[in-house]
Formats: C-alpha cells, structure tokens, sequence
C-alpha cells in the first residue's frame, strides 16, 4: 500500500489537567514514559515503523520541552523525504485564536494538507500506549473502498462508559456512534456480535462492545471536506459522527495492547505494568522499537543492591542495602543507601550537579538531587530533579485520594506525587497535619 502518500498529523492533547502535576511544566506528550522515554514517543515510533515518514505534531500548551525532544531525537535521511514537524498554535491571517478542539486544530493548519502528493492523511493521539502498523490499517482502507477508516478494539461493559462505542454492518461499515453510553440499554444497541469478532481473526473473550481507539485514516479531499463545510471542533463527538451519516466509515479492528495515558492513576499503572514480569505491552521488539532520543550516559552502577521486577534507566547510581522492587527508575537517578522503592515510578533527573553545585547546595542545608539514605518510598510518582532527604518517607499511608497543591507532596487518584523540582528535607513524613486535603 501507498504509505509514502500518508500524512500523519499527531495530536498534542489540550491542558493535560488529569495529568497534573505532572503536566504542570510539560504537555501530556512530553511526559516521561518507561524511564527513558517520552509518551511521543509512541505514536513517532509507529508511524516510522509503518512506513510513515512525513509527520506533524500540533501542539499548543506547555510545549518547550516538547519541541526540545522532537529537534534532538527525530532527523530522518535527507534522501527519505521523512520529516517530523511541529504545528504550534499561532497567529495568522486566517485564525487569531488557540486551538479550540482537534478538528479544530487541523483546520487551522489544513494548508499543509493540501500538498499535491498527500492522498490520505492519519489522524493519532499524542498520549496512548500502543503498537499498530498502519500499513494494515490502510490496506483496510483501501481494500473497502472507504472515505474514513477508523481503529476499533472489543471492550467489555465494565470498561465502555468512557470510550466511543460503534455499531457496525455485517462488513465492518460503521453504522452508528455512541459517546460515553451510561445504560444498559445504550450499551445494548452498540453490541456487535461475538462470533463476527471471532471471524476478524480476533477472540472475543466475552467482549461484544467496539470502542473507537481514537485512531482515524481519511482521504485526504474528504477531511478537507468534513473541515471546511463544517465548524465543528472535535472529531470524537462531532466530525466522526457526521462522517457516519455521509461517508463511508470503515472499522479496522485491533486486538492489541492499548492504553489511553490521561489520568495520573493510569499513568503510574501503565508503568507498573511495563516493570512487570510478563508486561502486556513488550518494549523489547525487534521489527517494531520504540524509539527515544540518543543519550551519551554511562551504565547504571549497582552497589549491592535487591531489584527485582524493575525498569532501571541509564546512568543510574544505586547504593548498597537498597531494595527496589517493582519500579521504575529513570535516567541519572541517585539512590542512596539503604533505600526502599516499591510500586513506584521515579523519573530521574536532567542533569549532574558539578561539586560545585553539591558544595553549594550542602552550605545551603538543601540535599543532593536524588533520594537520600534510609528514605522509603511506595505506590509513589516522583518527578524530575527532585531533592529527597535522608530518612524520608513518601506514601499514601492514609489513603487520601486527593490533597491540595503542593511544592513539597500532593496526592492525586490515590497516588502519592512529589512534583518536579520538589525539595522533601530529611526525615520528612506525610502526617495529617502536615498535608492540606484537597
């Protein structure tokens, strides 16, 4: 199939508000991902190994170190044509405003569809976990003759009141749309049958539900179309939905891991999943990496450590008698003696500090960046270039679900978070009094 006429278009994401604190410095993308990666990362990766080279990344809110990222990973060949660039929302002649939806944010750049050589153009998330060749997802296309193609997985119930479910025909055409259905009776007109999963090569396991994976393939005249006919802002509640009705909607159907990174709860889960011991999604894969930006970073010293279960990132320096189990550790981490890391993310720091910095620090009363000794930490985030101190312990002992802002801690969906830049001084613990509810 034509993969070299796609044109991927990759979604920024808006605020990133469930995300934060997370989100507080960096857009949804940008936020780390398995220690050494970005979550961009994932739809880039994809797209290269299907075939795709030519990619724009619209983005709009905190956005520096986005941009950062995409300039020192992804330079293609010259020869190739390949090119990842990113759309920032701007000022023109045409639009004065930000991006007010997802479709909204194509049309503002629909000129960079227009290019004579593009014939269909792939419309992607910038904050999923997943694995896809969209060479399979165009040979759908084309093979059904069809205006847009959408990416759909089998759901059970439980999971459909926060997804878009399809109905389709007995061809896999899309039929009907339903957004976030909250009865049974709803769930009940959505349903495909079993046995016509089962015949697409996928087992159904129970599942009789097709959620949309947020995952489109157009001919590129007909979002032109959708989009300059229309003043609608999003394609999820508004552009698919009219599509349905006055074009042919095709399902590509995939059975593959996929998670939707949107809530600080799902995203400190993803990451415990990938430090397990059979992780459904496997980073390991030789036809189809996940790429990242290229760091010269030394090994990770280990000095009489127990890790177990763990995803441990380059240029990590571990001290004797600590314990990390199933964690995630990101680059540069300093882990001082006698530690415990459970259940937890860590994502590392972005630099060194010189002797001078640490002498500096040290006068001041600050501790290094890093986790001082005989500090615990467990079912935590700690976010980059963070200073722990000795005899630390960071945890939701006290099964808050939520605390108000802070510099020093907060809580967030259940999970303890120490924000970026954050500074626990030694022998700080997350007592009542010393934590403000949300």
């Amino acid at each position: 199939m034509p993969v070299q006429r796609v044109l991927a278009l990759v979604l920024g994401g808006g605020r990133g508000t469930r995300l934060y604190p997370l989100t507080r410095d960096r857009s949804k993308p940008a936020v780390p991902l398995a220690g050494k990666y970005r979550i961009i990362d994932v739809p880039l990766s994809n797209c290269i190994n299907s075939g795709v080279q030519r990619i724009y990344v619209l983005t709009q809110f905190n956005s520096v170190s986005l941009h950062r990222h995409i300039r020192r990973t992804y330079t293609f060949d010259p020869f190739s044509g390949g090119f990842v660039e990113i759309l920032a929302a701007q000022q023109t002649l045409d639009n004065s405003g930000w991006y007010q939806g997802t479709a909204d944010a194509v049309r503002q750049n629909i000129r960079y569809l227009q290019q004579p050589d593009i014939k269909h153009v792939l419309i992607l998330s910038g904050d999923q976990l997943y694995r896809m060749n969209y060479a399979d997802m165009l040979a759908t296309h084309v093979a059904h003759n069809a205006d847009v193609t959408i990416a759909g997985i089998p759901v059970l119930d439980e999971a459909a009141s926060g997804l878009g479910l399809m109905r389709l025909n007995s061809v896999g055409r899309v039929e009907g749309f339903l957004e976030k259905p909250q009865t049974a009776a709803e769930l009940d007109m959505m349903r495909t049958d079993p046995a016509w999963i089962d015949n697409q090569g996928i087992p159904a396991k129970g599942r009789s539900l097709m959620a949309s994976m947020g995952i489109y393939l157009f001919n590129r005249d007909c979002l032109i179309d959708l989009l300059t006919k229309t003043d609608y802002q999003d394609f999820g509640r508004e552009v698919f939905p009219t599509a349905i009705r006055a074009k042919h909607v095709q399902l590509h159907p995939f059975d593959g891991y996929w998670e939707d990174i949107g809530t600080i709860r799902s995203y400190f889960q993803c990451n415990l999943d990938l430090a397990g011991i059979a992780p459904p999604f496997d980073l390991v894969n030789a036809e189809a990496p996940i790429y990242s930006r290229g760091r010269f970073l030394p090994p990770t010293r280990i000095a009489g450590a127990s890790i177990r279960n763990s995803l441990v990132s380059d240029g990590c320096v571990v001290e004797s008698g600590t314990v990390i189990e199933n964690s995630v550790i990101g680059l540069r981490c300093r882990i001082g003696r006698n530690v415990i890391i459970r259940d937890s993310v860590i994502l590392g720091n972005d630099f060194y500090e010189t002797d001078g910095v640490l002498a500096d620090a040290a006068v001041r009363g600050l501790p290094p960046l890093g986790i001082g000794d005989d500090t615990i930490i467990a079912g935590a985030i700690i976010d980059k270039n963070v200073r722990i101190g000795k005899r630390v312990r960071i945890a939701n002992e006290h099964g808050w679900q939520n605390t108000a802002d802070s510099d020093q801690f907060m809580i967030r969906d259940g999970v303890a978070v120490v924000p970026k830049d954050g500074l626990v001084p030694d022998g700080w613990i997350p007592e009542p009094g010393s934590v403000k509810p949300g």
